[in-house]
């Protein structure tokens, strides 16, 4: 997939995404900051990764971990915060969601803020019907 907008490009092209800079941008955020390189190399080589583009520097990301038949979850999704306030995210989230690969999958995403962007396209809270069990960060990988 790749969609063209102004100076922007979305992609889920493998090859065009930056470990390096997926790294850059996921160390600055609350949910990923204390991940590792190998973590996150191993977390992109098991999703669907895709790239907001802005000529050819990845200025936003997102992956979507799924069973290709019924759910999807959507994750780690970020804006280069130089590029936020002009839509970026909300396309990104748009394009995802209205591809025909995950039309008609459960959908789910766990984050502190931006509800209201979420809920544009269709997520909805729901607190009471969903468990987590937390990861030990210091035993991964090692």
């Amino acid at each position: 997939m790749e969609l063209f907008f102004g100076e922007y490009t979305i992609s889920n092209d493998r090859e065009l995404v930056s470990l390096d800079r997926v790294f850059e941008l996921l160390k600055n955020s609350y949910w990923a900051h204390h991940r590792s390189k190998k973590i996150i190399e191993v977390s992109l080589k098991n999703s669907i990764c895709f790239g907001v583009y802005h000529r050819e520097r990845m200025v936003g990301f997102a992956r979507v971990v799924t069973d290709h038949a019924t759910m999807y979850w959507l994750c780690d999704v970020i804006i280069d915060p130089e590029y936020r306030g002009r839509g970026l995210g909300k396309k990104l989230i748009e394009s995802i969601t209205e591809m025909n690969e995950f039309k008609g999958f459960f959908g789910v995403l766990a984050t502190r803020n931006a509800h209201g962007l979420y809920e544009k396209y269709g997520f909805q809270k729901a607190p009471e019907k969903f468990m987590r069990r937390n990861a030990n960060w210091n035993n991964l990988m090692s």
